[in-house]
């Protein structure tokens, strides 16, 4: 039975593939110190340790190593950037030494964060990008940066298995709803469902690209068992761009909802455009995302239309 180590495996992202390995007949190992998320919401088959994983140690050998534990939302991370650096440095440390002394396949999940404010749309990885390195985003930005620094140093200088993916704005059910992580699929699917103006940051023409969490995990699995993917960055994401004014006219639509549009501040360098390339994934792993942003949106609002709010990230 292949065993698997997730950081980071309660949350939004680490349910998901969580899930499917168990399906898949792996045992899995989840490290979580909970800082993103209330309750424990994993399968009773895991195996779960309570901890940050700057301390974690073991002895256990893996098949895989899994390092998702991070702090993904703008507002959460500005108001613990030393954490949010930590998990990305220590962190990353930590998780790459088990994998090395395991002989582990090391997947990080890092972020289309690390283009900043891209002059390049859509970005492909070798696009070094636009970031501001003592910013207000940098504890993310640059703390994700440095981890894949060091996750190449590892596979140039250690021979580590490792796959680095850069995901884009994925959504979906069991996504954090509550207002302090204001992303905004859920923002505007639960003000649209309660009525209730959808909050639209600076003057809503920034674009994001929007990717529904089945394809993810679909992009994931495949990568999990690509043979020739071994050092490999890969954008994971869409190449549609969507200003945040369409969206929340689109959740509108799929609520109908007569909820007005309601424009705040805008976030302290927000990157105004963002929209992936792809073709290296559709080459390496013969994939591309499948679910329309409509499906995706339609989804996801109906998983909040029957009351479920579970808050994750």
């Amino acid at each position: 039975m292949p065993k698997m180590l997730v950081s980071g495996g309660n949350g939004f992202l680490g349910y998901y593939l969580v899930d499917k390995a168990l399906k898949e007949g792996f045992s899995v190992v989840v490290v979580d110190d909970l800082s993103t998320s209330k309750e424990i919401q994993l399968p009773k088959e895991v195996k779960f340790v309570k901890q940050d994983v700057e301390s974690y140690e073991t002895d256990e050998k893996f098949d895989f190593v899994v390092h998702l534990a991070a702090r993904p939302s703008p507002e959460d991370y500005m108001n613990h950037p030393v954490t949010t650096l930590t998990s990305n440095s220590i962190g990353t440390l930590k998780m790459l030494e088990i994998a090395r002394k395991s002989n582990a396949m090391f997947l990080y999940t890092s972020s289309s964060e690390v283009y900043g404010n891209a002059s390049i749309i859509p970005t492909k990885e070798d696009y070094f990008g636009n970031v501001n390195p003592n910013g207000v985003r940098s504890c993310y930005d640059e703390g994700k940066r440095f981890s894949e620094a060091l996750i190449m140093a590892y596979y140039r200088q250690y021979g580590v298995d490792t796959r680095i993916i850069r995901p884009f704005n994925v959504y979906g059910p069991r996504i954090r709803a509550d207002s302090q992580y204001g992303r905004v699929v859920p923002r505007f699917a639960t003000q649209a469902l309660a009525g209730k103006p959808l909050t639209l940051t600076g003057n809503g023409s920034q674009t994001r690209a929007f990717l529904y969490i089945d394809d993810w995990l679909d992009a994931v699995w495949k990568l999990l068992n690509s043979k020739e993917a071994k050092g490999s960055v890969l954008n994971i994401g869409s190449g549609r761009e969507t200003t945040v004014l369409e969206l929340a006219e689109m959740v509108k639509k799929l609520t109908g909802s007569n909820s007005a549009i309601e424009y705040i501040a805008a976030r302290e360098e927000d990157p105004q455009r963002r929209a992936a390339d792809i073709t290296k994934a559709k080459a390496l792993l013969n994939w591309e995302p499948k679910i329309s942003l409509e499906e995706g949106l339609a989804r996801t609002i109906k998983w909040f239309q029957k009351g479920n709010k579970l808050v994750t990230v």
